[in-house]
């Protein structure tokens, strides 16, 4: 999985409220193509128009916001169904954390786990940033710091997010559930000798 440190890049402000994963892809679409081709059908029903072309009115379809690496929602983003292909979708967009206010609970797990960065911020200043971007696109860029756990927004302000240890550890050093478990390799070999004395009929 790819580290994640600290991010300076584009951001796209896209303010449509409880984002759900049926939006972000499409449920036909999560069972005829592979993981690394999902990024162009992410948010097709909102990114293009009835004849195919580009829905203009769709932020990452405008100007810089086509390069945006961060995307700045609103509440309850990536709600509904159970559909981590949907985290798969936006990556393959090219987007590496999305702010909002607040995520659909199993969509907000998701993210961990594919190396994409969720931050929660009050609802002020997701507004404000949000604001701010689709003010100003030449100069529409934030910079993520998870290791100072803030979010620096176009005019300087810093705004702080938490985050869990373990998820924060994991997303730095760029390691899964299985990279995470190997770290305590030691305490696993170390059970398992003692183990093997107490119960060795487990063992045979």
């Amino acid at each position: 999985m790819e580290k994640f440190t600290t991010l300076t890049a584009v951001a796209a402000y896209y303010p449509r409220a409880n984002v759900d994963t049926d939006l972000i892809i499409r449920v036909e679409r999560c069972a005829k193509v592979e993981k690394n081709g999902l990024g162009k059908y992410a948010f097709e029903m909102a990114r293009f128009l009835a004849d195919g072309s580009d829905n203009p009115e769709f932020p990452l379809n405008n100007g810089p916001f086509r390069e945006a690496q961060i995307l700045v929602g609103n509440i309850n983003f990536g709600c509904g169904s159970s559909r981590e292909m949907a985290v798969w979708a936006i990556a393959g967009l090219g987007i590496r954390c999305v702010i909002a206010p607040s995520f659909g609970e199993i969509f907000f797990g998701n993210c961990f786990q594919n190396g994409l960065l969720p931050v929660i911020l009050p609802q002020a200043a997701v507004e404000k940033i949000g604001a701010a971007l689709a003010a100003d696109p030449a100069n529409a860029k934030l910079t993520v710091d998870l290791s100072r756990q803030v979010v620096v927004a176009p005019d300087g302000s810093e705004h702080a997010f938490a985050i869990e240890p373990l998820r924060k550890k994991a997303l730095l050093e760029g390691l899964d559930e299985i990279g995470l478990t190997r770290l305590r390799e030691p305490e696993i070999v170390a059970f398992q000798d003692r183990d093997r004395v107490k119960r060795p009929w487990i063992y045979v």
